[in-house]
């Protein structure tokens, strides 16, 4: 039986705890294959493989260049669904078409989503075996581009199944380039697919990758390993990385990481070491037992003090274990290294609609990361929305709006590198070794291009008013874009009252009090304080405050910015604006659940009200109605009977100028 290795990171400074963001597999071990699949005809209808010298003398721009198909599963079979993706890069309008062998038209949609990249979906579920044809035809597009067509051989019997090979994780078959780049944010975006006005949250992330309706490549290698148990936590810091490896190791396209400081001293962390999914030895050979338990019976594992000889695990019980030793290797610092730094996981992109795409990470300057997950553009006076997934300490993986109160920006030499940035292109050199681009490379790479010191060079209020001129180029409506804002904090207190439950239900658990850290190592710990302590996001919820509350004075600073009406003065908007926000704020409510297990309902104007009580409201051993500012000697706090240490307690008065004056102190050297 293959599976992972449960281990605890030894520090984890970041959003996340150091278990949750571990893998635990428990998988069958696959019999081989009689024969390597390493490629099946008609699988694959992206660009081979290429060294670096050969992807960067290629011309990219052309309808073959920037339209990809991707039929799944790896090798289409009559005995499995047969789904079909096509990622465009330009804004085509048209049809998708999956014809049987026959001629008939089985599938078709002209939906299209994303932008860029612009993409269709199809399914057939009982594909008849033959020769199919996926056919996209473009509605105004001439020549090459009006036409787009893919046979895909469907098989009788089932195909062999791909199993691991030697001197790598997983095989590697396909490269890293604009067609590759563009599925990967198609799968991206269809992952986390959520209509507008909903905040989807999933308790972990394996939950989103086993439901088949959401996750294209679900069994996409045919080994059912998208069934077999995979437990995947991961923190803020680890979920770009595990992403882009589950699509790498479905695709076959390298991967790696590097290990990196986390900065301080006045310094951004540094990376000293890279390793590529290559390098294996550690992750395909364990020894380890694994006992099932009533408290989690898909498995725990440990090591077996009486190894016997090392075996090699199979194909996908060898990706589990390189979870692990990803995520014992990756941090926020791996984030936020210097913009100009070659020697990284990450470069910096342009601040334009063409380059903030679902896959594109945040490094926010304080210890936090997010993806994107969708662009919905302006249209009809609404503002356009960049919508983020990120995971949290207690497991959680939720998708949120791309807003001052979510999304920080400063710059600091001592924090490191802030703002958009995207994976490195990993390439395989003239020596067949792996290696990742450089930034001048990307800068004249045609496949990529984007490499960029924009944000270097924007300050504070500079880089909020270019995100609000990419969103939505024309202005705004002033009053829509407030009440926006104000869901935008709407959806982050909701966030909260699932974090301070997970707290309550720790605490009824009857565990005991949890120590609290020394000083800014409040915020970058380990274990139940990382977990159900909320110092970093009470820091972001006080800043989303001020946001909320400042919206007429920034209409007011960048009137040129808003759709203002004809008549009225600059001030007289200002005036009405802070009306509706008067009126806005106590009618969005909200519930939490007391100590006694009762409802409490506050509305936002609460919360508002009660930023100076939210300022020491993030410890665990606290009660719940104090994590909500409940008023001493309150009906709200009457049922509250825990309180945190009066040493515990000193230590929050002693920190609270960092939440008060809204500042998080420099990470440690």
């Amino acid at each position: 039986m293959g599976f992972a290795m449960i281990q605890p990171k030894l520090s984890r400074y970041c959003c996340g705890p150091p278990g949750k963001g571990i893998p635990l597999f428990r998988a069958r071990q696959f019999a081989a294959a009689a024969t390597a699949l390493l490629l099946i005809a008609g699988a694959f209808l992206i660009l081979p493989f290429a060294t670096v010298d050969a992807q960067a003398k290629g011309q990219a721009g052309t309808c073959e260049d920037e339209v990809a198909v991707l039929p799944a599963p790896i090798a289409p079979w009559k005995g499995a669904p047969l789904r079909v993706i096509v990622a465009a890069e330009k804004p085509l309008e048209g049809e998708l078409s999956l014809i049987a062998p026959d001629g008939k038209v089985v599938a078709k949609s002209r939906e299209r989503h994303g932008g860029p990249p612009y993409v269709w979906y199809a399914e057939v579920t009982a594909p008849a075996a033959g020769t199919w044809q996926a056919k996209l035809v473009s509605d105004r597009a001439t020549g090459e581009c009006s036409t787009i067509t893919r046979d895909i051989a469907v098989r009788d019997d089932e195909p062999p199944r791909p199993h691991a090979a030697e001197g790598s994780v997983w095989p590697l078959r396909n490269s890293w380039s604009r067609a590759t780049e563009n599925l990967y944010s198609a799968w991206i975006e269809k992952l986390f697919d959520a209509p507008l006005e909903a905040a989807p949250s999933w308790p972990a992330l394996h939950e989103v990758l086993r439901d088949r309706s959401r996750n294209f490549l679900f069994d996409y290698l045919g080994l059912r390993e998208d069934q077999i148990g995979m437990i995947i936590r991961p923190d803020c810091a680890d979920l770009p990385y595990f992403l882009r490896a589950y699509f790498a190791f479905k695709m076959g396209l390298p991967f790696g990481y590097s290990k990196c400081s986390r900065g301080g001293g006045g310094q951004p962390p540094k990376c000293v070491g890279w390793s590529g999914n290559q390098n294996v030895a550690a992750a395909t050979h364990q020894n380890v037992t694994v006992a099932s338990t009533s408290q989690n019976p898909e498995a725990v594992s440990s090591i077996n003090p009486n190894p016997e000889p090392a075996k090699r695990l199979g194909l996908a019980a060898s990706f589990g274990q390189y979870l692990r030793i990803v995520a014992d290797a990756v941090h926020s610092g791996s984030a936020r290294t210097a913009l100009s730094d070659n020697n990284t996981d990450y470069y910096p992109v342009p601040l334009t609609q063409e380059t903030l795409r679902p896959g594109t990470v945040y490094a926010d300057p304080y210890g936090h990361v997010l993806m994107l997950v969708q662009r919905l553009p302006q249209s009809s006076g609404a503002a356009g929305v960049l919508f983020a997934v990120d995971g949290q300490p207690d497991g959680t993986v939720a998708r949120k709006r791309f807003w001052r109160g979510n999304f920080l920006f400063v710059h600091d030499p001592t924090l490191g590198g802030p703002g958009f940035k995207r994976f490195r292109p990993i390439v395989r050199a003239e020596s067949g070794a792996l290696r990742r681009l450089s930034n001048d490379e990307i800068v004249k790479n045609p496949q990529y291009g984007d490499f960029s010191l924009e944000q270097s060079q924007l300050s504070i209020e500079d880089f909020y008013d270019r995100m609000d001129d990419v969103m939505s180029p024309a202005p705004l409506d002033p009053l829509r874009a407030m009440k926006e804002a104000i869901t935008s904090l709407e959806e982050q207190v909701k966030a909260r009252v699932t974090s301070v439950e997970n707290g309550r239900k720790y605490q009824n658990s009857g565990r005991g009090d949890v120590d609290m850290p020394a000083g800014a190592t409040i915020f970058e710990t380990t274990g139940a304080w990382e977990d159900f302590a909320t110092p970093a996001r009470d820091l972001r919820l006080l800043i989303a405050i001020d946001v909320v509350r400042g919206f007429p004075d920034r209409v007011a600073r960048r009137p040129e910015r808003y759709a203002m009406p004809a008549g009225p003065s600059v001030a007289d908007v200002k005036a009405e604006l802070e009306t509706v926000l008067a009126a806005e704020l106590p009618a969005r409510k909200f519930s939490y659940t007391r100590s006694d297990g009762s409802a409490w309902t506050l509305a936002l104007k609460d919360v508002i009200d009660r930023q100076g009580a939210l300022e020491m409201a993030y410890n665990l051993n606290d009660c719940v109605e104090l994590r909500w500012g409940a008023p001493d000697k309150s009906d709200e706090a009457s049922t509250c009977k825990r309180h945190a240490s009066s040493a515990q307690r000193a230590k929050m008065t002693d920190y609270r100028a960092w939440f008060h004056e809204r500042r998080r102190p420099a990470p440690r050297a």
